[in-house]
C-alpha cells in the first residue's frame, strides 16, 4: 500500500506545487514561458495606428486652425519686434530714428562713429545723437542698467554667431542718388530716402549756420539785378502734359531710375550746325527723354581705342589727392537737421507721415502731412513735408498744378518763424530746381539768389545762380557770378568749365582752355557733361593743337560721344550711323530725284534773291567761320514753314511741300547757302543725330570748293545732291575764284518711326 501511495504520489498525479509552477509560467522541461515578442508589436501598432489617424483626423476635420496661430505667433513677433525697438531707440548712436546692427557696433566699440560727435543744438538738430556710452547713460540716467547690459550681450552674441553674414548699413545708401534699401520687420522695399538736394547738401554743408528767425518773401532786393537782364528768350515750358509716347519711344529704360522726369524743352536755341554754345536747360540735371548715345563706333569710323583713364594725367586727381579729397568730405559729411524745437516734440507724428511717404503711400503721406499743418501750422518740418508729398504726387499724375501747389508750399516753409537753415536750403533749392522744371527761369532766378543772400559763404549756391543766368542767356551776370566763386575757392572745378564755357562763348578761345581743362580735371561734380568735352576739344582744334582729339576720345570713353567723330548731343540711340549716305540708304529717292530734276528752277529763284537791293542771305551768326564771308536764306525751319521768305522763291517751296520727311523735320532746315572765296568753315558737329543733310549743287565752281565728313573729303556738282550726317565732324573750304550756291535740305533719320518724328522735341 505504501508503494502505491508513493508512486502515485510521485507520478500520477500532479502536486499542488507543481500546479503553481505551471500556472505561473513553468513549462516542459523546465523551461519559463512570458509574452511573445509578437505581442509587443501588435500593441505598439495599434498604438501608432490610433496616433495616425488622430493625426489625420485633425488636418481632415479642421480641428485646429493652423493659419491662426501662425498669424498670432507672427504678430506677437512684431509686437516683440516694436516693443523692442521702443525699449533700444534710447541707443540710437547714427541717428536714423532706429536702433540697429551698426548702432550696436558702435555702442560694442566695434565700429567708430560715421559723425563726429556734436552738442546737441536746441534749434536745428534733427535726432538726438549720443556721442559716447556714457552720454547716453547720462541722458537716461533712469534706464535700467541691468536690462542694458543684457541687451549687449546678446548683441554682442548675435553679432559675432554669423562672421559670415552682411548687415546692411543704411547710412550707406545716401551714397545712392535716388533709392534707398529700408528693413521694416524683415521685409525690404524700394524707396527714396530723401530728395536728390538733401543728398546734395550733405556732403557740401558748412559746419554751423545762424538760423534766422525767418525769411521775408519780399523779393525787392533782386530788382536792380533783374532789372538789368535783357529780354527773357521764349522758352517753351516743360510739362507733365508732355505725350506720354516721347518717353515710350526714346527713353533709354536703362537710364537713372527716373522718379524724377526731366524733359526736354519743346524749343531748342539750336538753329543749323551750332556748336553746343547755348546753355540749355536739359543739361542742368543730364536728365534727357532721349536715348544716351549709342557707345559702339561704326566700322567708318575711327574707333577710339579702349583705354583706363582712372590714372590719366588729363581727367581725375592723382590717387594722393583722391583719398585726401575722399577723407575731407567724410569730415563735413553729416545729416541735415531739419527739426526745430517744437518739431521735436512732435517727432513721432512727423516719422509716421514720412514713413507713408517713403514707402511710396503718397496720397496718405499727403493726407497725413496736411493733417499735421492744419493742427501745427508754425511747423517747419510739417510743411516741408507736405510740399515733398504734393511734389511726389505731381510727379505721379503728371499734373503742372499740381506741381505748383508744391513750389508754393516749400515757399512757406521759409516764410515760418524759427526754421533750421538746413531746411531753408533745401526748401529753396528745391523750389528753385521744380520753377526750372516748368521753364519758369526767373522765378527760379529770384529763389537762387534768395538763396545766395541767406548763405553768402556757400559757394554751391552761388554756382546755381550762375547757371539760373546762364539759362536765361544772362552770361554777363554769369560770368561775374563765377568770378566770384573762383575768388573764394580758386579751385572749384563746376565754376571752371562754366566760366570757361563762358569765355569761349565771347570767342576768346585761348583764355578759355585752362579753365575748361582744369574744371575737367578737378572731377568735381557737375563737370562730367558732354559739352564741356566738346567745347575744349573745339577751342584746342581751333588752337591747332592736336590735344583736341584726346579729349574727344574721353568723352566718348565717358559715354557723351557716339563715337569720336559723331559727337552731337541730341541723340535717339540705335540709328545707323556712318558719315556719307546713297539715295537709296535713305529710301527718299523720289526727293532727291526731285531735287535733281528741278536743280535750275530751284537755282533761279535763289539767284533772282540774290539780286535784289536788300538781300535776304543773313550772315551765319554761330562763330563757326575762321574767316570769310557765308550766308543763308531759310524756307523752313524746324518744320515750320517761312511764309514770308516762300514768297520770294513759290516754285522752289511748293516742289518741297511733297515731302514731309523734309518739310515736317523739326530738327532741321531747308535754305539757300552762299559762300564766297577765302572762308574756311570750322570743324563742327550738328546738335542732333535724328537727320541726314541734303546738298544740292546750283552754282559750283570748277576748283577750289571742298567738303570734309569725318575722314572723307568730297566735292558738290550742278544738279546733283550730296547726302552727309552732319552728327559726324565736318569742315569746308571754299577757295576758288567765285561765290558757291547750294541748296540744302534736311530730313528726318530714316530709321525714325512715325511715332518720333511726331513727338521728338524741335532743334
Amino acid at each position: 500500500m505504501a508503494s502505491r501511495k508513493s508512486s502515485r504520489g510521485a507520478g500520477g498525479s500532479p502536486s499542488p506545487g507543481s500546479k503553481r509552477e505551471s500556472k505561473h509560467g513553468g513549462g516542459k522541461n523546465g523551461k519559463k514561458e512570458g509574452l511573445s515578442g509578437s505581442s509587443f508589436f501588435t500593441w505598439f501598432m495599434v498604438i501608432a495606428l490610433l496616433g495616425v489617424w488622430t493625426s489625420v483626423a485633425v488636418v481632415w476635420f479642421e480641428l485646429v486652425d493652423y493659419e491662426e496661430v501662425l498669424a498670432k505667433a507672427k504678430d506677437f513677433r512684431y509686437n516683440l519686434s516694436e516693443v523692442l525697438q521702443g525699449k533700444l531707440g534710447i541707443y540710437d548712436a547714427d541717428g536714423d530714428g532706429d536702433f540697429d546692427v551698426e548702432d550696436a557696433k558702435v555702442l560694442l566699440g566695434l565700429k567708430e562713429r560715421s559723425v563726429p560727435a556734436q552738442p546737441p543744438s536746441p534749434d536745428s538738430e534733427e535726432t538726438i545723437q549720443p556721442a559716447e556710452k556714457s552720454y547716453v547713460e547720462s541722458e537716461h540716467k533712469n534706464a535700467d542698467i541691468e536690462l542694458e547690459e543684457e541687451i549687449q550681450s546678446v548683441l554682442h552674441e548675435a553679432l559675432h554667431s554669423q562672421p559670415g553674414e552682411k548687415h546692411e548699413d543704411v547710412d550707406e545708401s545716401i551714397n545712392d542718388h535716388w533709392q534707398a534699401k529700408e528693413e521694416i520687420h524683415g521685409e525690404t522695399f524700394e524707396a527714396p530716402t530723401a530728395d536728390d538736394l538733401l543728398r546734395e547738401l550733405e556732403n557740401e554743408m558748412p559746419e554751423a549756420y545762424e538760423t534766422p528767425d525767418s525769411v521775408q518773401k519780399d523779393a525787392d532786393f533782386l530788382a536792380d539785378d533783374l532789372g538789368a537782364v535783357e529780354s527773357e528768350p521764349y522758352e517753351a515750358p516743360v510739362s507733365y502734359e508732355y505725350d506720354m509716347d516721347v518717353e515710350k519711344t526714346v527713353t533709354d529704360p536703362e537710364a537713372p531710375g527716373d522718379s524724377e522726369l526731366m524733359l526736354e524743352d519743346d524749343t531748342e536755341h539750336y538753329t543749323d550746325d551750332r556748336v553746343h554754345g547755348d546753355y540749355n536747360e536739359d543739361h542742368v540735371e543730364s536728365k534727357h527723354t532721349e536715348d544716351v548715345v549709342a557707345t559702339e563706333p561704326e566700322e567708318s569710323e575711327m574707333p577710339a581705342q579702349a583705354e583706363d583713364y582712372s590714372n590719366d594725367d588729363l581727367v581725375g586727381k592723382s590717387e594722393k589727392e583722391t583719398e585726401q579729397d575722399k577723407t575731407e568730405k567724410a569730415k563735413k559729411k553729416k545729416k541735415p537737421k531739419l527739426l526745430n524745437k517744437f518739431d521735436k516734440t512732435i517727432k513721432a507724428e512727423l516719422d509716421a507721415a514720412e514713413k507713408l511717404r517713403k514707402k511710396g503711400k503718397v496720397e496718405e503721406a499727403l493726407r497725413a502731412f496736411e493733417a499735421l499743418v492744419n493742427q501745427y501750422p508754425q511747423s517747419p518740418r510739417a510743411r516741408y513735408g507736405k510740399a515733398q508729398s504734393e511734389d511726389d504726387l505731381a510727379e505721379k499724375m503728371r499734373s503742372n498744378e499740381m506741381l505748383q501747389k508744391a513750389i508754393n508750399t516749400y515757399d512757406e516753409v521759409v516764410s515760418l518763424p524759427n526754421v533750421p537753415s538746413d531746411l531753408i536750403k533745401l526748401s529753396l533749392k528745391r523750389e528753385a530746381d521744380r520753377q526750372q522744371f516748368l521753364g519758369r527761369m526767373r522765378g527760379s532766378l529770384v529763389t537762387l539768389q534768395k538763396l545766395v543772400q541767406l548763405f553768402p559763404g556757400d559757394t554751391s549756391f552761388k554756382n546755381d545762380l550762375g547757371v539760373g543766368y546762364l539759362l536765361i542767356g544772362d552770361n554777363s551776370n554769369a560770368k561775374r557770378v563765377y568770378e566770384e566763386v573762383l575768388s573764394l575757392a580758386p579751385n572749384d572745378g563746376f565754376a571752371k568749365v562754366h566760366y570757361g564755357f563762358i569765355l569761349k562763348a565771347e570767342n576768346k578761345i585761348a583764355e578759355s582752355i585752362p579753365y575748361l581743362k582744369e574744371g575737367l580735371e578737378s572731377g568735381d561734380p557737375g563737370t562730367d557733361d558732354g559739352r564741356f568735352y566738346f567745347h575744349l576739344g573745339d577751342a584746342l582744334q581751333r588752337m591747332g593743337d592736336k590735344e583736341a582729339y584726346r579729349w574727344y576720345e574721353l568723352g566718348y570713353q565717358r559715354g557723351h560721344f557716339a563715337s569720336v567723330w559723331q559727337r552731337s548731343l541730341y541723340n535717339v540711340k540705335g540709328l545707323k550711323a556712318q558719315p556719307w549716305w546713297t539715295a537709296r540708304e535713305t529710301g527718299y529717292t523720289e526727293l532727291v530725284k526731285s531735287l535733281e530734276k528741278n536743280w535750275k528752277l530751284i537755282r533761279d529763284e535763289g539767284l533772282a534773291v540774290m539780286d535784289k537791293k536788300r538781300s535776304l542771305f543773313l550772315p551765319e551768326d554761330e562763330n563757326l567761320r575762321e574767316k570769310g564771308d557765308w550766308s543763308q536764306f531759310t524756307l523752313w525751319q524746324q518744320g515750320r514753314k517761312n511764309e514770308n521768305a516762300c514768297k520770294s522763291v513759290p516754285k522752289t517751296c511748293a516742289l518741297l511741300e511733297r515731302f514731309p520727311e523734309a518739310t515736317g523735320c523739326r530738327r532741321g532746315q531747308i535754305k539757300y547757302s552762299i559762300m564766297h572765296p577765302g572762308t574756311h568753315v570750322w570743324p563742327h558737329t550738328g546738335p542732333t543725330n535724328c537727320r541726314l543733310r541734303m546738298h544740292l549743287g546750283l552754282v559750283i565752281p570748277k576748283e577750289g570748293c571742298r567738303i570734309r565728313c569725318a575722314q572723307e573729303n568730297r566735292t558738290w556738282e550742278e544738279g546733283k545732291v550730296l547726302i552727309f550726317d552732319d552728327s559726324f565732324e565736318h569742315e569746308v573750304w571754299q577757295d576758288a575764284g567765285s561765290y558757291r550756291l547750294i541748296f540744302i535740305v534736311d530730313v528726318w533719320h530714316p530709321e525714325l518711326s512715325a511715332q518720333q518724328r511726331r513727338t521728338l522735341p524741335a532743334i
